[in-house]
């Protein structure tokens, strides 16, 4: 059975997931690849809400609050790929208040699965598909060029959380409206 739970939140409507014992996904209104079946064509259930979902508002006020919650607090379970949850993986040790680069990210992830080199592309793909947004930082990526391309939440929203963390936005690159990220 899955469950669903909103949080207003300062980034908009965030609607959580849970299998009754885990946290499947965070996605805020609007995004791209918004779970609104939670991935599983099945409908979300109705009836008492499981105990993560109250854990994970917990979660998101202390890090809306600027405390620096980590994602481990959490019991996780996002559904993908092998290579997904290996690089969703990577992104939960991203230091609170830090950035990497997508070809950072793709020479870690090459390390791990033992390969001379990987396709920061790739990397991006499985960011694009992070199920559970903010708690599993995608937001701490950015392009090699510092530029800040790529959100499924939306670039605005990048920006703020990142500026929200203590990040000095000003020093990337923003695309202008209507450039391809």
């Amino acid at each position: 059975m899955y469950y669903a739970a909103s949080y207003d939140s300062p980034v908009g409507l965030l609607t959580l997931g849970s299998d009754g014992k885990h946290l499947t996904g965070l996605w805020i209104q609007g995004q791209k690849h918004f779970g609104g079946e939670n991935g599983t064509g099945m409908a979300w259930e109705t009836g008492p809400e499981p105990a993560v979902l109250e854990t994970a508002r917990k979660w998101l006020d202390r890090y809306f609050s600027g405390q620096k919650p980590c994602p481990d607090e959490l019991p996780l379970a996002p559904q993908g790929t092998e290579f997904q949850r290996l690089i969703w993986g990577l992104l939960c040790e991203i230091p609170y208040g830090t950035v990497t680069t997508y070809g950072g990210l793709a020479k870690k992830a090459a390390a791990r699965m033992g390969r001379a080199t990987m396709s920061g592309q790739a990397v991006g793909g499985a960011l694009a598909h992070n199920p559970v947004s903010i708690i599993i930082p995608c937001h701490r990526v950015v392009g090699a060029g510092g530029s800040l391309t790529g959100y499924a939440g939306g670039l605005d929203r990048k920006i703020w959380l990142l500026d929200h963390e203590g990040v000095d936005v000003s020093r990337f690159s923003i695309p202008q409206k209507g450039t391809a990220l």
